[in-house]
C-alpha cells in the first residue's frame, strides 16, 4: 500500500467539502493535529491528514457521519489506524467507537474547540486569532449561548482523557491555531481590509 501523501487528502478534501467554513475547520482541525503531533514527538503527517480528513462528509452526508468517511477512506486504501481514528472523534454521537490512542483523544478534544476558539476570534474587532486569548475563550466558554453547536462536554471529555487541564488545552490549541492564522485568513487581514 502506497503511503498516502497530503495532496492525496486535500485533493479528497475538495472533492467532497465546497463550503469554505467546512474547509477552513478541517484546515484548523489539521493544524492542531500537527502541533498535538510535534508535542507528542509523533507522526505529524499522519496526525495532519487525519485531521484534515475528520469530517469527509459532513457536508453531503450528515447524517451518517464517519460512516461514509470510513466507505471513502476505505475505497482510497487508506491505512486501518487513520479510518478507525476519524471513526473515533464521532464516539457517542454517531459512531461507537471510542478514542484509544492519544492521536484519537487529541482529535476528539479538538474538533470542537477550534470551532469554539475560532468562533471567538470572528467576533472580535480585529477577527483575528493572533489577539485572541485563553481568558477570551473561557469567556465564551461559560456563555452556552455562543457558538451554541459546540459541545463543551466533548471537549472537557477529551480533556479529561488526555488527563489534560482545559485550561492547558485551549491554551495548546490556540497557539496551534495561532501558528496557522494567516492561512486560516485570521490573522487580522481581512478586518483591516474591511
Amino acid at each position: 500500500m502506497a503511503q498516502k501523501t497530503r495532496e492525496d487528502a486535500h485533493r479528497l478534501l475538495r472533492k467532497y467539502i465546497q463550503n469554505s467554513a467546512l474547509r477552513t475547520h478541517a484546515y484548523a482541525v489539521e493544524a492542531t493535529m500537527r502541533y498535538f503531533a510535534r508535542e507528542y514527538g509523533e507522526n505529524e503527517e499522519e496526525w495532519g491528514i487525519i485531521g484534515l480528513l475528520h469530517d469527509l462528509d459532513w457536508e453531503q452526508f450528515p447524517q451518517d457521519h464517519c460512516k461514509v468517511t470510513e466507505k471513502i477512506l476505505r475505497e482510497e486504501a487508506y491505512p486501518e489506524s487513520y479510518i478507525t481514528a476519524i471513526l473515533s472523534h464521532g464516539w457517542n454521537i454517531c459512531t461507537e467507537v471510542k478514542p484509544q490512542k492519544v492521536m484519537e483523544k487529541v482529535l476528539y478534544a479538538i474538533d470542537e474547540l477550534t470551532g469554539l476558539i475560532i468562533a471567538t476570534a470572528l467576533v472580535r474587532p480585529s477577527q483575528s486569532l493572533l489577539d485572541t486569548k485563553v481568558s477570551s475563550v473561557k469567556k465564551k466558554w461559560k456563555s452556552s449561548r455562543f457558538a451554541a453547536g459546540v459541545n463543551r462536554d466533548v471537549i472537557q471529555q477529551g480533556a479529561d482523557m488526555l488527563d489534560m487541564d482545559l485550561d492547558i488545552l485551549i491554551k495548546k490549541t490556540l497557539t496551534a491555531l495561532q501558528g496557522a492564522a494567516a492561512s486560516l485568513g485570521l490573522d487580522g487581514s481581512q478586518a483591516a481590509n474591511a
